[in-house]
């Protein structure tokens, strides 16, 4: 009798630590697809999880939406259609529909690589709709390589859909 309850007892162990140890193998194999999924974005200020963010199409009916003052905590996809050539303090995202994001970091805290023209980007952050005066188009134009006629083009404020974003995963 000791003996049959001994084998049930051992066999019951076996089938436990067995179980367990798949599970180790499949949750070490989740965290490796997680990561190889990470390295495909080079990170630039803070680190956020990309799942669940909007794409340009869906960015732009939010932007639609909104009105000067109103502020949305959102993060979404886009290509980036022009930064900063200077430093790399900005850039301008494709929302389509020849709309744009103008969408700067905060706090100046970081960058994005003064090539960075045609990636894709998550970004995430804050988007609002603001009014930018002529002297900050004249800087943006001068710092994004503009010839000296098109800067001189720049007569009036511009109503934008801005961001201010906390972090970037670019591809």
């Amino acid at each position: 009798m000791k003996k049959v309850i001994l084998t049930l007892l051992v066999s019951a162990l076996v089938a436990v630590s067995c179980s367990d140890d798949k599970k180790e193998t499949i949750k070490e194999e989740n965290t490796k697809q997680e990561a190889q999924e990470k390295a495909d974005y080079q990170v630039f200020g803070e680190k956020f999880d990309e799942k669940g963010a909007l794409n340009a199409a869906q960015m732009l009916a939010q932007y639609k939406t909104m009105k000067p003052g109103d502020t949305v905590s959102v993060k979404f996809t886009s290509k980036i259609n022009a930064g900063c050539k200077k430093k790399g303090c900005w850039m301008r995202l494709d929302l389509g529909e020849n709309q744009e994001s103008f969408v700067r970091f905060k706090d100046y805290g970081f960058f994005i690589p003064l090539n960075a023209d045609g990636k894709e980007v998550i970004v995430n952050g804050k988007a609002f709709v603001t009014e930018i005066t002529v002297e900050e188009l004249k800087h943006f134009a001068k710092d994004e390589g503009k010839s000296e006629a098109e800067i001189a083009k720049i007569t009036k404020p511009e109503y934008t859909y801005a961001y201010e974003s906390e972090g970037v995963l670019m591809k």
